[in-house]
This record gives C-alpha cells, sequence and structure tokens, in this order.
C-alpha cells in the first residue's frame, strides 16, 4: 500500500519539527473556503409539469395491509418475493444512510401543501455531516474526550467496542439520531465511526502534522465515501452506463443554480426505491435471524449476539455471498405495511402505519408530476397499460412517481435496478450534489483516486471500507 503521506506529504519531514510541504492537491483539499450557505429548502426538478391529482382514497388503497403494495398479500406470501441477486441486501442500508446524509425533512404532510414550507435540516451535500454533525468543537460529545480527533464509540455487554455511544437510557450519541432507527443501520453507522478512527491511526502511523490530523481525517474519509456514492452504489442502482454519462456530462435536467438542493421528486418519490428492497427477513450473523420491524428495532443497545456481520450484506468475503436485496417491485415487506408503534406511535387512521401509504400520500400532499409526465419530459417511452399493472379505476388515469419507478425497474430491468426515469432522477441528484460540492473528491482532489488498501488499486468498496475499518 501506498504511504498516507505520499497523499499529502513528501516523504522528507524535518527531523524533529514534523514539519511538511503540503503536495499540491492536498494544500487545495487543506485550504480554507468559504462555507456553502444551503438555503436549507427543497424545490423542483421538473417546476413546468402538472401535478398528478388522484383522490387520497385510491393511493391508500393500494399500499394499505392486505392491498397491492403488501408483499404478504402477493401469491405465496412474503415466501415468494423474488431476491435481486444483483445488488446485495447491504446496499439497502448503505442508501438509507445516504439519505440521512443529505436531507433531514421533520414535517408530516396529510394535506396538499407548498413544498417551500419544508426545511432541509441537512446540508444538500454528500459530506458525513450525519456523522460528523459539529466536529469536536461544535458537537465534543460525540469525539473521544481523550482524543478529540477519534469519534467516539460505545462497548456492549461483553465489553467490546461493537456498539454506538449511548446515554444511561441507551439512546445513541450520533449526528443523527434516524441511524439508530433500526440494527442494521445502527450498525452502518458505527462502521462509519470505525472507519474514520482508523484513518486517524493510519495518519499519524505516516507523521501527519498532529494538528492537521482530524481535518485530514474527515476529507479523506467523505473522499472515499464519495467515492463509493459515485463508483459503486449508484452503478449497482442505476447502471454504470448512466453513471458514466452524468460523470463525464454533467445533469440534464438537474439544475440548481448558485446553489444545490434537494429536489422533491428526488427526496418524495425516487429516491424511496428502497423501501422496496427491503427483505422479509435477514440474517444477521452466524446466529441471529430476523425481520427490519419489530425484530431489528433499534434504539436501545446492542448486544454482542445481535453485532451485524458484514459478509452477508457486502461482498467481502468471496467463499460466503452476501444475501441479496430483493428485488425493486410494488411490493413491501410486511413489516413495512404494519409498521411498530415505536416507529409511527398510534395512528388514529391504522392505514397511516404503512410506509407505502405515507410514501403515497406525502407525494400527493407535494404535488407531484405522474410518472409518465416525467417519462415524455426526459424522452423516455412512458410504461404501457400491461406494463404498470394497473386497472378498474386507474384507467385513463397517470401514475404515481413512486408507483412508476417501481413499476418500471420490475417490468424493464426485472426488479434489478430502476429504469430510466427513477434511474436518472437518482443519479443526477446524487451525482449533482457531489459535483456542486466545492469540498468534494470531483472538485478539490485533482484527479484523486483512492490510496487506502484496497483489492483493486485506485478503486475503493464498501468490502474495503468495512475491512480496513476493522469490522468485516
Amino acid at each position: 500500500m501506498a504511504s498516507v503521506a505520499d497523499h499529502f506529504m513528501p516523504r522528507e519531514v524535518r527531523a524533529g519539527t514534523h514539519s511538511c510541504v503540503l503536495a499540491p492537491h492536498l494544500k487545495d483539499a487543506l485550504a480554507p473556503t468559504a462555507e456553502t450557505e444551503f438555503d436549507s429548502k427543497y424545490g423542483r426538478m421538473f417546476p413546468d409539469l402538472p401535478l398528478l391529482d388522484v383522490e387520497l382514497e385510491k393511493l391508500m388503497a393500494l399500499g394499505r395491509a392486505g392491498a397491492m403494495m403488501d408483499g404478504a398479500a402477493a401469491p405465496g406470501g412474503e415466501e415468494g418475493l423474488a431476491d435481486n441477486s444483483r445488488i446485495p441486501s447491504g446496499w439497502t442500508f448503505f442508501g438509507q444512510f445516504l439519505a440521512h446524509d443529505i436531507t433531514a425533512d421533520r414535517s408530516l404532510l396529510l394535506h396538499h401543501t407548498n413544498f417551500e414550507e419544508l426545511r432541509n435540516f441537512r446540508s444538500a451535500s454528500v459530506d458525513l455531516d450525519c456523522v460528523y454533525a459539529g466536529g469536536p468543537s461544535g458537537n465534543p460529545y460525540l469525539y473521544d474526550l481523550n482524543d478529540s480527533d477519534k469519534l467516539l464509540v460505545g462497548v456492549n455487554d461483553a465489553a467490546r467496542p461493537n456498539d454506538l455511544p449511548r446515554n444511561h437510557q441507551g439512546r445513541a450519541l450520533i449526528g443523527d439520531p434516524r441511524n439508530d432507527v433500526h440494527l442494521i443501520v445502527s450498525q452502518l453507522h458505527l462502521a462509519f465511526l470505525k472507519f474514520h478512527n482508523r484513518v486517524v491511526d493510519l495518519l499519524r502511523e505516516q507523521d501527519a502534522p498532529a494538528a492537521q490530523v482530524f481535518d485530514l481525517a474527515r476529507r479523506f474519509v467523505t473522499w472515499h465515501y464519495q467515492w463509493i456514492v459515485a463508483h459503486e452504489f449508484l452503478p449497482l442502482t442505476v447502471g454504470e452506463a448512466l453513471v458514466s454519462d452524468i460523470l463525464a456530462n454533467g445533469p440534464r435536467f438537474y439544475s440548481y443554480g448558485e446553489r444545490p438542493f434537494i429536489p422533491i421528486e428526488f427526496a418524495d418519490a425516487a429516491y424511496r426505491f428502497g423501501h422496496s428492497q427491503i427483505r422479509g427477513m435477514y440474517q444477521l450473523n452466524d446466529h441471529a435471524r430476523g425481520n427490519i420491524f419489530p425484530d431489528c428495532g433499534g434504539t436501545c443497545p446492542v448486544s454482542q449476539e445481535r453485532v451485524i456481520e458484514w459478509r452477508y450484506f457486502f461482498d467481502v468475503d468471496p467463499k460466503h455471498p452476501a444475501q441479496p436485496s430483493k428485488r425493486l417491485d410494488v411490493q413491501f415487506a410486511h413489516s413495512l405495511i404494519k409498521l411498530p408503534a415505536s416507529v409511527v406511535g398510534e395512528p388514529e387512521n391504522p392505514d397511516h402505519a404503512s410506509l407505502a401509504v405515507r410514501d403515497l400520500q406525502r407525494a400527493r400532499a407535494l404535488d407531484l408530476p405522474s410518472g409518465e409526465a416525467i417519462a415524455r419530459a426526459i424522452g423516455a417511452e412512458p410504461l404501457s397499460e400491461e406494463e404498470r399493472g394497473l386497472n378498474g379505476d386507474w384507467q385513463d388515469r397517470e401514475t404515481p412517481l413512486l408507483f412508476y419507478i417501481l413499476k418500471e425497474a420490475e417490468a424493464r430491468h426485472r426488479g434489478e435496478r430502476l429504469g430510466e426515469v427513477g434511474g436518472r432522477i437518482v443519479a443526477e441528484v446524487l451525482l449533482g450534489l457531489i459535483q456542486a460540492d466545492a469540498r468534494s473528491f470531483l472538485r478539490r482532489g485533482n484527479g484523486w483516486k483512492p490510496f487506502l488498501p484496497s483489492e483493486q488499486e485506485g478503486h475503493f468498496t464498501m468490502a474495503d471500507l468495512l475491512r480496513f475499518a476493522g469490522v468485516a
């Protein structure tokens, strides 16, 4: 492995002083920049398209328990839901982690509203602020009191560092509490804490200037993470060709002017594709199994018996293929159709315990266009009546965007990846956010390539991150 020092300093370090001359590309990486002032609002990717006006009852009839989007109601029940061997199951939760990194809207929309009222409590940037928050100065309780360059890691019931740090009530001390909503995303957040701390160790081994260790570690962790988003997560999700086109030519439809924003077509429809990828049951480690809710419910300490073995979720061991995600289609695992009270409380209307109902209802409240309208806008062939699989009262009507995107993936790509509408929205927004960030590897890296240990030189995968972090 190349020395980390090779990526930010010449090998000649002045004896006794540890002063150095930063290489040009890392001078750029560490140079002070004006903080991007995000307006913390959402926007529209297709502002000129008409809204899809659908009766609320019709939407709820698609997503409630026992209806079309309930996997338990499918022929054969949940046991009959198909696997997607193209995408290992861990990517579902990487996608959730990424969503928490770029969006945090706490409003509950039950009626039509103006999207300008929404506020995003995250920066519209792929920058791990869900992990780092305000840094050692702004949020010191997230950092090790004895070594403030490192993030705090918790100890479990076996006295092992395999849990998030928690207060005496079991609540996680992390940059985004949503990353403790269930066991798998909680353990993924822990992996990023350990990844950062391991990079700190490596920088010190390579005599990085002490005053710059935290900033260098954060920058390199973020750049490797952004690399994974651009070069692994998105190619799996939307296909290599689309990613290559956007990286080379830029987005065609995601236009943000001076400041990037989160389009509601992305946040409230297209990027919710991950809800369809959740399996009915997961093998968590060699001994434990469970569904996402309630078996893997979070906001509580993680015992050693429930520590995730990542070889079940990502391809970290060639001799042990990871369990696949569920195919992309309109059927959700039943545990998402009957969300527990710990997640949704006790809604007056039992239909509101269904994540599918909530997704469809929110899109209606924000006046999103139909899937067909966006297909025409981007020059794609809209789904046929047979492909979208709706009949009865839905004839001569267009399709809710999320439902359309999932049907598009199912009908045209066997549920293995997103289609033209879903893929275009997801890829353009995520790559656009990275390209818009003046601190990203695409803007500040001067042709930067990953340098941490990996199976392929100049590349870096999620499996490489988990191995380097010491959790796989």
